[in-house]
């Protein structure tokens, strides 16, 4: 399925809060485990590491401490290929912390992230000029959990009606739980989703927000004004609703080792694969080749396969899949 409309081809931003993460060995307990791995957690930035890996131009614009975590947080993500010339480093606030307890069947996540440097993010941030050339801007959920600020910032951002925005903006539902006041989050995020040109949402995260029966085309009728909508239903498949019709890609199987940080994945697969042709249907098979390398990693960044496996499952040659990337960068 081809899309009448798509986002133009240029460098993509991506705003919100990366903490510095803390895991201890897959298996092991946070309890009992006598060693944890550094390593760094944000869903924005994960998104700008893997749209990198797939040849898109890509900043991410957002505050760290400056801090040995925040200059950590600073080199890793600037190492994966992202221009991070745009974050700040607060000397007032620390770096937001994330802290993985893998052990049983689900991995636990724990924030420490009350006034982090992220927190104090406002809507001064589109200022920047990073988005002067951007085609693209992905923000997700996230972000107008974590104060009245990044709340503002959010809604500025989406404020603009879509004819009238010099840019895209994707959205990641991106459902927090833990960081919305009891009854909020339901009808803020809607309401955010629903101006957005791009939505991601997981299945299983519509039906705790705005209903349990919910099945994909019911998240299209409530949020009816994205020129894409993009239901995730877990290992299962995702469904792109647009203009031009409905499109359904079932999922890869592959080995899970942990599923933080596939949504992602997806995200930015979908989006790479978006803005290089228009080809919905292929975007949402990278989107699943993308999460599919989060999956197989107990952090939330893993390998991408070689350009002639990606290739092979897109239907493409190396060649014909190296050509397209190059064309997007």
């Amino acid at each position: 399925m081809k899309s009448a409309w798509r986002p133009a081809e240029g460098r993509v931003v991506c705003i919100g809060e990366t903490m510095a993460a803390l895991a201890p060995g897959p298996s092991q307990s946070l309890e009992t485990a006598e060693n944890v791995r550094v390593s760094v957690a944000g869903a924005e930035s994960n998104v700008a590491m893997y749209l990198a890996d797939l040849g898109v131009p890509v900043s991410w614009l957002s505050a760290l401490g400056d801090d040995a975590l925040g200059r950590r947080v600073h080199a890793a993500v600037g190492a994966a290929g992202v221009d991070v010339g745009g974050v700040r480093l607060d000397p007032r606030r620390p770096t937001g912390l994330l802290v993985k307890d893998p052990a049983g069947p689900r991995t636990r996540v724990h924030y420490y992230r009350g006034d982090s440097a992220a927190s104090a993010l406002g809507p001064d941030v589109l200022d920047d000029d990073s988005l002067r050339s951007a085609s693209l801007v992905h923000l997700t959920g996230i972000t107008p959990a974590l104060s009245s600020s990044c709340r503002d910032l959010v809604d500025r951002a989406l404020a603009m009606p879509p004819g009238e925005r010099a840019h895209a903006l994707s959205f990641d539902v991106n459902h927090r739980p833990a960081l919305w006041p009891p009854g909020t989050a339901a009808g803020v995020l809607r309401d955010l989703a629903d101006r957005a040109d791009i939505v991601f949402v997981g299945l299983d995260e519509a039906q705790e927000l705005w209903g349990a029966a919910l099945e994909p085309a019911g998240v299209r009728e409530l949020l009816p004004h994205p020129r894409l909508l993009v239901v995730k239903d877990g290992g299962r498949a995702a469904t792109a609703f647009g203009d031009d019709g409905v499109c359904t890609v079932p999922a890869l199987r592959t080995e899970v080792v942990e599923v933080v940080g596939a949504g992602d994945a997806f995200a930015a697969g979908f989006l790479a694969g978006l803005v290089g042709d228009g080809d919905v249907e292929r975007a949402l098979r990278l989107g699943h080749i993308t999460a599919a390398s989060a999956l197989q990693v107990t952090g939330d960044h893993g390998p991408l396969p070689d350009d002639a496996r990606i290739g092979r499952l897109l239907g493409l040659s190396a060649d014909e899949w190296a050509t397209k990337a190059a064309a997007t960068s």
